[in-house]
């Protein structure tokens, strides 16, 4: 209770009927006409007179002649014609029922009426408190006058506003304790479900004392709303890496996700969806916190009909979760949220222990102490190279949208390889990754070891494990070589693999156009590697290793195969690249990136199996190898990690040293080939063309 209220109240006894002027907004009268704006969706506060007349309630004096009632347009509250009055205690403002003007109020066991036209709140004496501290303080809404009043003028409108704004807070809200957290799960039955959380949530709301019950509304409103953005990142994750976001050991992903917009899309494109992300981001953290408050207000200014759904909605949880109730093939009554958290709870315990698993597993190599002139023994005098095939998975081959074409090309490669005086043996290995992250299956190839996270990867490249570059080096009997056309900038774990010389994208002699993503087309690159390296006359043997990077998403435009003769330094690709087709066109249709996609492994095998038959000779090896799956657009949600893996040479004894892997003779592996983890594949090499087999 204010200075300024007690003085009215002195004021008021004296009972000379004067109308104070409040100039703080307490109570406004004109002796004949006034307002009453009660708090929006508040409790009101209920003189209790023992009587009703005319159908009004009598809790304070009504003006017979100009006592009709009009509910307010937004909180329901009465205005009257004669000069309603506003209650003001400690910062609320307590809605006031009356027809004369009269601000009304709770005390004790009777009524404290004011006089009529003077507007004066009542003061309850029962406890020593403001009859506006004794209403209920579990007001959901104020009723204010609006934007240059605009509420008083078009309560209708109001109302309306009011009810739409309510209904779409709690689509809000239901709509983010249901979403899951992969779109191929989004369907309608998704949303017809009872979630536990939310129930116990109102529960518990309901239950709270004002103050705390405002904090936690605030709160949960904001923790749903990081649950939801949680949501929607796992939702592009699933899309692109078909697994859901590590909390500890993604965030890295995301700069690289930013300079793929940039390569693919442009500076313009990139700052577009980046801005729209974060604009996103904070939309749904501010919405879903307003909007949990307002429906808190709705539930307690409802509170018996509140409290008697809660029990009916937990009740019919219980029930169906008992029952198994399903709706299609969704559970009726679920836990989903919870489940979430306590699946991130602990992939955060696994990602924060993994560090001192990998610790462990990389201290073991089989080869550590092997002297050097016994390493590699099988291959000395070779020219080995290994070669990845960006997003060359599985899929390219058995899926019967693709097959037939993928598959008459590696039957023209098998012929014509033969022909030249190649035999190939190919199998499968299982990659660590699907859709992106090819440097982790490169390391995870190179290392014998199963780098599955940027922080395994960090920590291998910052370590002195023996990777099967390093190996080839130590035996001093090859020049290393890296040809890596997809590196624009500084790549200082170049030298961790123990490459002698690093050819990326600025130092290939290319001088024509980026196509998206891929800055040099694979012909141009195996073309390069000739001119640099494999034509050079006396030179000692070679090992390289080569990523190609035309099959890289978004496959779009892409390169097509022309006469070696005409590569020249890669300006011809220009007119190339404009008869190729528009990214944003072809993602507009997941058949299209499926189309595009074949194409493009088309276009690498092509550029691989024509510069071997081209310029490979009697101590040429190569080893090819798709590092990981591509993007589950074009796997039509297929989360199998399978790769192909091939072995060529003209050597006989170098395929002998292998014929007990089992491998598929040819550039297709069977069906039915064996199928390795990646990391298998360093100590089973090193062991096959050791001086032990």
């Amino acid at each position: 209770m204010s200075l300024f209220t007690r003085s009215r109240q002195q004021s008021d006894s004296t009972g000379d009927g004067a109308k104070p002027d409040d100039d703080a907004g307490g109570a406004a009268t004109d002796g004949d006409t006034g307002t009453a704006e009660p708090d929006a969706g508040t409790d009101e506060a209920e003189a209790e007179a023992g009587a009703e007349a005319d159908g009004s309630e009598a809790g304070a004096g009504l003006d017979k002649d100009t006592g009709a009632t009009e509910p307010d347009g937004d909180a329901g509250g009465a205005e009257s014609d004669s000069g309603a009055v506003e209650a003001e205690a400690g910062g609320g403002v307590g809605a006031a029922e009356a027809g004369g003007g009269v601000g009304a109020a709770e005390a004790g066991g009777g009524a404290a009426a004011a006089h009529p036209g003077v507007g004066t709140p009542a003061r309850n004496e029962g406890d020593g408190t403001d009859a506006q501290d004794a209403a209920p303080d579990e007001a959901p809404d104020t009723a204010r006058a609006g934007w240059f009043g605009w509420r008083r003028r078009y309560p209708r409108t109001a109302r309306g506003v009011s009810v739409g704004t309510t209904v779409l807070a709690g689509a809000l809200v239901f709509f983010a304790l249901l979403v899951p957290n992969q779109m191929e799960k989004i369907e309608f039955a998704s949303f017809v479900r009872i979630p536990a959380e939310g129930v116990l949530l109102a529960g518990l709301l309901l239950a709270l004392p004002p103050r705390p019950r405002r904090i936690t509304a605030v709160v949960s409103g904001a923790f749903l709303g990081l649950v939801t953005i949680l949501k929607f990142v796992d939702m592009g994750f699933y899309q692109v890496l078909a697994r859901p976001f590590d909390l500890v050991l993604d965030w890295i992903l995301i700069e690289n996700a930013t300079d793929f917009l940039r390569e693919t899309f442009g500076r313009t494109g990139q700052v577009l969806a980046v801005v729209g992300v974060i604009v996103l981001f904070i939309a749904v953290l501010v919405l879903t916190t307003l909007a949990m408050v307002r429906l808190t207000n709705l539930m307690v200014s409802h509170r018996h009909v509140a409290a008697r759904t809660t029990l009916v909605l937990g009740t019919a949880w219980i029930t169906a979760m008992t029952l198994g109730v399903q709706v299609g093939s969704v559970p009726f009554a679920t836990k989903g949220n919870a489940e979430f958290l306590g699946n991130r709870v602990d992939q955060v315990r696994a990602g924060l222990k993994d560090a001192r698993v990998f610790q462990k597993q990389a201290a073991v190599d089989a080869f550590a102490k092997t002297p050097p002139d016994q390493l590699l023994t099988g291959l000395r005098g070779k020219d080995v190279l290994f070669t990845f095939i960006e997003s060359y998975g599985r899929v390219a081959i058995d899926d019967p949208a693709m097959a037939p074409q993928i598959d008459s090309v590696l039957k023209e490669g098998t012929s014509s390889l033969k022909a030249a005086g190649f035999e190939s043996r190919s199998g499968w290995l299982q990659s660590p990754v699907t859709g992106a992250g090819s440097w982790l299956a490169h390391s995870t190839f190179l290392s014998g070891l199963w780098i599955k996270n940027q922080q395994r990867y960090r920590s291998l490249t910052t370590s002195d494990r023996m990777t099967l570059t390093n190996y080839f080096g130590k035996t001093n009997a090859w020049r290393t070589v890296g040809v890596v056309p997809g590196v624009r900038r500084a790549w200082p774990e170049g030298k961790y693999f123990g490459l002698d010389h690093i050819y990326d994208s600025e130092h290939l002699g290319y001088h024509g156009p980026y196509f998206s993503w891929t800055p040099v087309p694979d012909q141009f690159s195996m073309e390069a590697f000739q001119r640099l390296e494999h034509g050079k006359k006396d030179r000692e043997p070679i090992m390289a290793e080569i990523i190609l990077a035309s099959s890289h998403n978004p496959w779009s435009p892409i390169a097509r195969m022309i006469d070696w003769e005409d590569l020249g330094d890669g300006s011809v690709f220009h007119q190339i690249k404009k008869e190729g087709t528009n990214p944003t066109e072809v993602w507009k249709d997941p058949e299209k990136v499926r189309t595009e996609y074949r194409k493009a492994i088309e276009y690498s095998i092509r550029s691989l199996t024509e510069w071997l038959e081209r310029y490979g000779d009697e101590d040429t090896v190569l080893v090819f190898l798709g590092d990981h799956q591509p993007v589950p657009t074009v796997t039509a949600g297929d989360t199998g990690k399978d790769v192909p893996i091939t072995i060529v040479a003209k050597d006989e004894k170098v395929l002998d040293r292998v014929a007990d892997w089992g491998w598929t003779d040819g550039l297709k592996p069977a069906e039915n080939a064996p199928r390795w983890g990646m990391d298998k594949f360093r100590d089973r090499f090193m062991t096959a063309y050791g001086p032990q087999n």
